[in-house]
């Protein structure tokens, strides 16, 4: 499995699938929830309302819709609650959970945003640590990985991690 960082906009990743840093609700949120919603157009709305929500930790699956990407995995991290309320392995459940979901369906290559380190509040070296690690242990048979950061400070903590953990 490759892994890499890149400073981008998640919504143009043309990979098999993306990863939306959704709400329980799989509703249309603020930050990298939202701008994925805008990109895909109004049948994402449909269909994850159909989904019915999802569980902090969890994923599940749609179309990519008007996306240049076949699928988006939509996960729920957790919000940071001072990291005692099992946090890290919520944030862990999430990226797993994300790679078997789209495993399932034939995914070899998928991108990820930082998971909960936005308005969920997940300080960022924890998150990031979680992250790469969660990844590299997952055990799912997938070719890239790729870390879509929306800012320098957040490449900057992937690049680190991908290094040091190697």
């Amino acid at each position: 499995m490759e892994l890499e960082a890149v400073v981008g906009d998640i919504t143009r990743e043309a990979l098999d699938a993306i990863v939306n840093a959704a709400n329980e609700r799989l509703a249309r949120g603020g930050g990298v929830c939202g701008a994925i919603f805008a990109a895909a157009g109004p049948q994402l709305d449909e269909a994850c309302a159909a989904l019915g929500g999802c569980a902090t930790g969890d994923a599940a699956i749609t179309p990519g819709f008007d996306l240049p990407t076949r699928w988006i995995v939509h996960t729920v991290g957790p919000v940071w609650s001072g990291g005692q309320a099992g946090e890290p392995a919520l944030l862990a459940s999430a990226y797993r959970r994300s790679l078997e979901v789209a495993a399932e369906h034939g995914v070899r290559t998928i991108a990820f945003p930082a998971i909960s380190t936005g308005i969920f509040g997940y300080p960022l070296e924890a998150a990031t640590e979680i992250a790469v690690r969660s990844v590299r242990e997952s055990g799912v048979d997938v070719d890239r990985v790729r870390f879509v950061c929306f800012d320098d400070a957040t490449h900057a903590a992937y690049v680190r991690e991908l290094a040091s953990s190697s």
